[in-house]
């Protein structure tokens, strides 16, 4: 299946899922009285447009460079990430807020009590949500996309919202009516959390960080066991969306000629790209290697 037929797929399951879950469990909470459920149904509402924005962002990035980016367009799902982020941190904040409101007017005893019907939503909303997450998520792997593992995220984080309304409305309906909004406010939690380690990551792979000390660690180990490498003097690495960019000087021997030379460069520069699928681009300079000194006896 070619990567745009995987894209079209998620992006169709993401909002077509999303639109039905958001509008059962929104007649769920409302005619069950159920406020946690309908903040749960808003934050599925939600999801729609974060599948769209992964959607218009993976599209973006796969444009092929031109003469005005030359190195392609793999950032744009680092900004479909961060919008990602920033709708789920709104929509936390919202749910919360919404929750906040109800603990701090004190009335507990005028709380509604939900009905069977928001914890029925709530069980079928986990298991759907889920299921949406793992579909999501293993195809995002296949892709390589940034934007569909935060928008496998917001369902997962969907998922725990559930369970926050399971609860609350399980708890509401034992005689707790509190436990409702107090629902709502760990849901926001939840969300928040997942909301910052998405803006997190798209901030990182937007500001050229390097990869990880083991990563570097293995390219090092990699380029030094190529033919005709004497050493590794240099490697710098950089995140460019979901790819990586690569500049690294090796030393080769000192009396090689200019061919052996470039020849020894365009090994390490295929090798590494092969070995490593996510490098995009492999700068190489070449040093000439520590020069031979010969010791002569003196003569007796």
């Amino acid at each position: 299946m070619s990567n745009q037929l995987i894209v079209n797929r998620i992006s169709r399951v993401g909002i077509i899922g999303n639109i039905l879950l958001s509008a059962f469990k929104l007649f769920a909470g409302i005619v069950g009285k159920s406020g946690a459920m309908v903040s749960d149904a808003v934050h599925s509402l939600s999801d729609v447009f974060a599948t769209l924005i992964a959607f218009i962002g993976v599209k973006l990035s796969q444009r092929s460079a031109d003469a005005k980016h030359p190195y392609g367009h793999e950032r744009f799902e680092c900004v479909a990430s961060l919008v990602l982020g920033g709708i789920l941190a709104i929509t936390g904040l919202g749910i919360g807020w919404a929750g906040v409101q109800k603990l701090i007017g004190g009335n507990y005893a005028e709380l509604a009590v939900p009905t069977a019907l928001p914890l029925i939503a709530a069980a079928v909303s986990i298991v759907v949500k889920e299921g949406m997450y793992w579909y999501t998520m293993y195809y995002a792997k296949k892709l390589d996309s940034a934007a569909f593992v935060a928008d496998a995220w917001h369902h997962r984080s969907d998922a725990f919202s559930s369970v926050g309304s399971f609860l609350g409305i399980g708890a509401a309906k034992l005689g707790f009516p509190i436990m409702d909004p107090i629902a709502s406010v760990v849901i926001c939690l939840f969300i928040l959390k997942v909301a910052y380690d998405i803006i997190r990551d798209s901030l990182r792979k937007m500001l050229d960080t390097s990869c990880s000390g083991d990563v570097e660690e293995q390219m090092r180990s990699f380029i030094s066991a190529q033919e005709g490498v004497e050493q590794v003097d240099l490697l710098h690495t950089r995140l460019f969306g979901n790819k990586v960019y690569v500049d690294v000087e090796i030393s080769v021997e000192r009396d090689s000629s200019l061919l052996e030379a470039h020849d020894t460069a365009e090994r390490v520069h295929d090798a590494l790209e092969h070995q490593f699928p996510s490098v995009k681009h492999v700068m190489i300079h070449v040093n000439p290697g520590a020069e031979t000194t010969t010791s002569t006896g003196s003569p007796s």
